[in-house]
């Protein structure tokens, strides 16, 4: 009988981390660890060795990160060892152990200068230091793990877990009779249930079968484009949340990070490299609200 695939989670008890636990089940052949920050601390280089020490994985998918985009200005230290040095730590230990490694990005590696949607193959220059930090941690990967790594960049994720936009925005939107949103930021929505099954899909898949398979970036978000104001327009209306959302420009909400004004991501990678269909981000988004709703009953 074949030993079920051991895959690490990192990053558990985030976004991300608790959408892939969700959806664990429906995967069989997989033994999955989920790792917590109380168990493998990211901010520290001794408990990730220590971690490791008696441990192996088939596959490591790395959700934790410094994400406080605003905190990191003031935190780069912090923020760099979370998303770089520790990310290279990571990729050490997969060429070490044999082990196969999918790695979480941003879109925030880009200017957002661009007005057409960025390919994996378009310059960075990221404007804030966790945009620069993860930046780091990518090209670690790409030095050390020449062969079976995966990055993967994302964007404006959400989900019924832990802090995001959709929360705030229905938070505040039952205590106010307006918001101020930004409405000259483009983008698109990443729901994190769907960016789950994306990286599921990638293990499964024929490239990661391979036993030396090129390491490669990919872009994953949902389908379609929108601005925060659309975006905040759409959970109101969605969660029938009588809220009046009054579009203001970037100028007008200063915030220590810069953003990028256009962060669209080119999706045919991913597509070509697995049998992917992509929501639309309504769509996701409508799915999201309805299970906040039904927790909240």
């Amino acid at each position: 009988m074949t030993k079920p695939q051991r895959i690490l989670v990192t990053g558990s008890s985030g976004q991300l981390g608790q959408s892939i636990k969700e959806i664990a089940t429906d995967y069989s052949g997989y033994d999955f660890v989920f790792a917590n920050r109380q168990q493998l601390d990211l901010s520290n280089e001794t408990s990730i060795t220590a971690f490791f020490e008696h441990q192996t994985f088939h596959v490591i998918i790395n959700c934790a990160a410094h994400t406080a985009v605003d905190k990191a200005e003031s935190e780069p230290e912090l923020a760099n060892q979370i998303n770089h040095l520790a990310v290279q730590q990571l990729a050490d230990i997969a060429k070490q152990k044999n082990t196969k490694l999918i790695h979480i990005s941003t879109d925030y590696v880009f200017n957002g200068k661009q007005y057409r949607p960025y390919l994996e193959t378009d310059s960075v220059e990221p404007q804030g230091i966790y945009g620069q930090t993860k930046l780091c941690g990518e090209k670690s990967i790409l030095n050390i793990l020449k062969n079976n790594a995966i990055i993967i960049r994302t964007s404006w994720v959400y989900s019924e877990y832990g802090n995001n936009f959709v929360k705030t925005m229905l938070k505040l939107g039952q205590e106010r009779d307006s918001l101020n949103v930004i409405s000259d930021q483009i983008g698109t929505p990443t729901y994190a249930k769907d960016l789950a099954r994306a990286i599921m899909s990638i293990v499964q898949g024929r490239v990661f079968k391979h036993a030396n398979f090129t390491t490669s970036i990919v872009h994953f978000s949902n389908e379609g484009v929108c601005s925060w104001y659309d975006f905040a327009k759409n959970i109101f209306e969605l969660a029938n949340v009588q809220c009046h959302v009054n579009a203001i420009e970037t100028k007008d909400y200063p915030t220590p990070a810069k953003r990028p004004h256009y962060s669209v991501l080119n999706k045919v990678k991913i597509k070509q490299m697995v049998h992917l269909t992509i929501p639309y981000w309504k769509d996701s988004l409508k799915q999201c609200i309805t299970a906040l709703q039904g927790k909240a009953l």
